[in-house]
């Protein structure tokens, strides 16, 4: 698969990392490209820095890797070599306070949807801190980390769940676009717990047995 990434930062080392191992072609763009050139060498393999319009250009499928505040614009920028592409949007829109930026508004998700009609975005990656997502796999207790993503596309999302299976990862199905905003708002939540008061946000699902209540579970089993 072709993939253009758009930044330079963490996400975008992160997981193209992945994808460079999963042997996919990968073009890194940035503004600066010498910050391009130096992330393409760190990922080695196929990765090839370029400015962000070609990497745009290049990609089947493109990750915005990109600070809440900055996708719109770029993906605004390039919506002509964005049309028709899978665009992925693993941004989350937290302010201070670990409050909603779009509590008002659009989701960033379906912002960036916004900005470059005809582009297929999809929503995924975002409720993880980078060093998980810098895990080869990221497995916890012998089970891979589960995916949420979001997105309108039957062709895109299956692209992207390809992806996220070969950052050794399970895709689960989050919905349509729509409930892109959903996934933004548990990411702050989660992010708040985790990092405002030190508390194991896992530990306030129960077991997928008990979800719908525990009558239906045999005395004893969990």
């Amino acid at each position: 698969m072709r993939i253009g990434v758009l930044g330079t930062g963490n996400m975008a080392e992160a997981l193209a990392a992945h994808w460079v191992r999963a042997g996919h072609n990968v073009v890194v763009g940035g503004r600066d490209v010498r910050k391009a050139e130096r992330l393409a060498t760190r990922l080695g393999g196929s990765a090839k820095p370029a400015g962000l319009r070609a990497a745009a250009e290049f990609g089947q499928v493109v990750l915005a890797a990109l600070p809440f505040g900055v996708g719109a614009s770029v993906a605004r920028e390039l919506r002509a070599p964005l049309h028709g592409k899978v665009l992925i949007d693993c941004s989350n829109p937290i302010g201070p306070g670990f409050q909603l930026l779009t509590q008002s508004g659009l989701s960033a998700a379906r912002q960036l949807a916004a900005a470059a009609p005809g582009t297929h975005v999809v929503k995924a990656f975002n409720l993880c801190h980078e060093d998980v997502w810098r895990m080869s796999p990221p497995v916890f207790d012998g089970r891979p980390l589960a995916v949420p993503v979001c997105g309108d596309d039957e062709t895109a999302l299956a692209l992207v769940h390809q992806l996220v299976r070969h950052a050794g990862c399970e895709p689960v199905a989050g919905g349509g676009l729509e409930r892109a905003g959903l996934l933004e708002a548990t990411a702050a939540l989660f992010i708040g717990l985790w990092v405002g008061e030190g508390a194991d946000a896992q530990a306030i699902a129960p077991p997928l047995a008990y979800a719908a209540g525990p009558r239906d579970v045999e005395p004893g089993v969990a």
